[in-house]
């Protein structure tokens, strides 16, 4: 359960840093959270000019198999070091 407390931490702490991380890694933090709450995305691939939602369908699709304590650790380790940056 020590997992699962530390990843909501770090998701209040996302919110919570000073400087705005850049779009690739808000598309990181996005998928990691959607993989580890979700797991494998679904639904049906979003419209091709809806480019935002397709970059966000992309990057969750890229952690298609990981595991969903897999990527509460590399949200909770990526937001780290945002905080440390």
């Amino acid at each position: 359960m020590e997992l699962k407390e530390n990843f909501d931490k770090a998701v209040v702490e996302s919110k919570e840093i000073s400087k705005r991380p850049d779009n690739e890694t808000l598309l990181q933090l996005y998928s990691l959270y959607k993989q580890a709450t979700e797991g494998d995305v679904n639904g049906e691939k979003p419209a091709m000019f809806d480019f935002v939602a397709q970059a966000k369908y992309n990057a969750w699709t890229n952690l298609n198999g990981i595991s969903a304590d897999e990527a509460m650790q590399q949200y909770i380790a990526l937001v780290e070091k945002l905080k440390t940056n």
